[in-house]
């Protein structure tokens, strides 16, 4: 872990002195919202004007339907403490829901929160996003698979690049669907990569470090970090937390 994010600051410190280099942008803040600290943020979405999450964690995970103006769940579902959930998104009405380790996706209804199916996949489950025709998913690899949005039949696996370079393994996160691009928040980093969904490129890296303050930072628990993408395609703003923060930015991305 501590090597992939040695060589993710190396390739940003390098390669921005080489032609090319996808742009830095940075967090505008509009409003701040509350957000529920104890809640270790693994999938977020916005819909119909709540927040989705999925918290994660053995014996803590949970599905929520979130009130934006208060942080707090109007709806929640825990899960059994064998699984430790990962990604969310939201396909027609329905809540998919990935697992870490146990290769399972559980699949709700997004009304009433009941489970409706359970989907088997391979390997580690980390971000989920919908493009409106295609599922892409994280694994804990450089790579996100495309998938069947109806089955989750895997289609394919494509390597995500800056600058020509596969990006470290365990970095791609959380992940968010916006038109022509995935954002993906890089793990155990401040940064959050937008990636061409059709060629796997780095076109921008968002530096977010300055939404916390030094002392918000160190009041932090370990492995409290940056973690949780939503949009709100009404207002073209993000919404962008951590895990156990007790803030949710509303945003532009913007040139410093």
């Amino acid at each position: 872990m501590k090597r992939s994010i040695f060589v993710l600051l190396l390739m940003l410190a390098l390669h921005p002195l080489q032609a090319q280099a996808p742009p830095r942008l940075i967090p505008e803040v509009i409003r701040v919202h509350p957000h529920d600290a104890s809640a270790f943020t693994q999938g977020l979405l916005w819909h119909e004007g709540h927040l989705y999450e999925s918290t994660g964690l053995y014996g803590e995970s949970t599905l929520r339907r979130v009130d934006i103006e208060s942080g707090a769940p109007m709806q929640l579902l825990a899960l059994d403490e064998a699984y430790f959930a990962e990604g969310l998104e939201l396909v027609g009405g329905k809540l998919i829901q990935l697992t870490w380790k146990a290769g399972i996706a559980f699949v709700y209804d997004v009304a009433s929160f009941e489970l409706i199916d359970t989907i088997e996949y391979a390997g580690e489950g980390w971000g989920l996003c919908f493009d409106g025709r295609f599922l892409f998913m994280s694994d804990s690899s450089p790579y996100l698979s495309l998938r069947d949005a109806e089955t989750f039949d895997l289609i394919v696996r494509a390597g995500v690049t800056y600058q020509g370079q596969l990006v470290p393994a365990q970095l791609l996160n959380e992940l968010e669907c916006v038109g022509d691009f995935i954002y993906a928040n890089a793990w155990n980093t401040d940064y959050i990569f937008r990636i061409d969904k059709w060629t796997g490129d780095v076109t921008a890296v968002i530096d977010a470090a300055a939404l916390l303050t030094d002392a918000e930072k160190a009041d932090l628990a370990a492995g409290s970090v940056l973690n949780g993408i939503a949009y709100n395609p009404e207002s073209e703003t993000f919404f962008i937390t951590g895990k156990n923060w007790n803030k949710i930015f509303e945003v532009t991305f913007i040139s410093p």
